[in-house]
């Protein structure tokens, strides 16, 4: 064993002079090399303390992460209008763009925008029963999955007539007609887009889903909706899930209740539009491969047909439908999953640099600004249709 080792290293390295191969003895255990030992055990406990010291440069970012998702949610327990997800990137933005993000919170706050995201994205599932989706009746979940799809596809038309890259429609389309910065960050995590083209989405979901919180109640009042009905154009037509809450507040009357779960029925089609996206992926991926692309592409690694985080997701759907999870344990899964996900959308907000906005141009806003009153369009036709 110790020969053929040997023998596979001089293999890889140029001949040594007759006085440095004098100097160079083979032993059971190693090399003597100038006097001194180099076990060949050692490259693996190099390995391990590489590991190790990943784990611990990624503490001071995950520290700073959970900071700021603890005070994010705090704020949103002090004011329910204010989504967590949302404070939470306007604090990231606001640290980058003012004192600034040193360097050795960077592998930390990566590590949040990543795997924290995705496991906040599966424990969505807890907060989905899918007996109160059924519950709203075939015709209003055929609304839902029209304004989804109907408002996915337009979008990217959108898009595509304004000239923006296909990464870019897909993150904006599935967002605005989704669930908003959770939708747009779990589709990043299939599509693997720029990471200025996810922070320009999440700019847009914060500007956009927020102007809809005081609209959608106005225009339910001009349209002379009444409360239940408004309820069901601000679940189909708002982004984040804060918002619809805000937004049917102030309608009032039976809205919140209704608003709420056609939102999350929307959350629901994250699954499905996921894995058709991976598929879309993993061919858009061959292609190129087949046409000789560039290395970036062509040694990326084939995107799963179904992301692991989706499975999780809809593993936890499925059993927050039985019925046999205890509330208490729900409640600490809907805490946990709202502080990782405030964690990791801190961390994307953070990446966020006003200069980098300005670069982007106009054409990813007026994507956002067509998209929204699509969806929203597509959401108060259905609902009038079958209400």
């Amino acid at each position: 064993m110790t020969t053929d080792l040997n023998q596979h290293e001089v293999a890889r390295t140029p001949i040594p002079s007759a006085d440095e191969a004098a100097a160079v003895v083979a032993t059971p255990h190693g090399v003597v090399d100038g006097g001194q030992v180099e076990h060949l055990g050692g490259r693996e406990g190099g390995r391990q303390s590489g590991r190790l010291g990943g784990h611990l440069a990624a503490l001071p970012g995950l520290g700073l992460a959970l900071v700021a998702g603890g005070i994010a949610f705090g704020v949103s327990k002090l004011v329910p209008s204010m989504s967590p997800l949302l404070v939470a990137i306007v604090l990231g933005a606001v640290l980058a763009n003012t004192v600034g993000v040193p360097a050795r919170f960077e592998t930390g706050l990566a590590i949040a925008a990543k795997r924290l995201l995705r496991i906040g994205v599966a424990l969505l599932g807890l907060q989905l029963a899918l007996p109160a989706v059924l519950a709203l009746g075939w015709p209003i979940i055929g609304v839902v999955v029209a304004v989804v799809g109907l408002g996915i596809a337009g979008s990217l038309f959108i898009g595509a007539l304004l000239g923006l890259s296909r990464t870019q429609r897909l993150l904006i389309a599935c967002g605005f007609s989704i669930c908003g910065a959770a939708a747009a960050a779990a589709v990043d995590g299939v599509i693997d887009a720029e990471e200025e083209e996810l922070v320009t989405t999440i700019a847009l979901v914060v500007i956009f889903g927020t102007l809809m919180i005081p609209l959608v109640p106005l225009l339910s009042g001009l349209f002379g909706l009444d409360s239940t009905t408004a309820g069901l154009w601000a679940g189909a037509s708002i982004h984040e899930v804060a918002q619809v809450v805000a937004s049917a507040g102030i309608i009032g009357g039976g809205a919140l209740a209704v608003a709420v779960v056609v939102k999350l029925a929307r959350v629901l089609m994250l699954a499905p539009v996921l894995a058709i996206i991976g598929l879309r992926q993993r061919r858009v991926d061959a292609a190129a491969r087949a046409d000789g692309a560039s290395v970036d592409v062509s040694d990326r690694r084939r995107p799963p047909l179904v992301p692991l985080f989706v499975i999780g997701f809809i593993a936890f759907l499925a059993l927050r439908s039985t019925g046999v999870v205890p509330d208490a344990v729900l409640s600490v899964g809907a805490s946990l999953e709202t502080l990782l996900l405030a964690m990791a959308m801190f961390a994307l907000g953070a990446a966020v640099r006003v200069a980098g906005l300005r670069k982007v141009g106009l054409r990813p806003f007026a994507m956002a600004a067509v998209s929204t009153v699509w969806v929203a369009g597509l959401a108060l036709t259905g609902i009038l249709l079958v209400a």
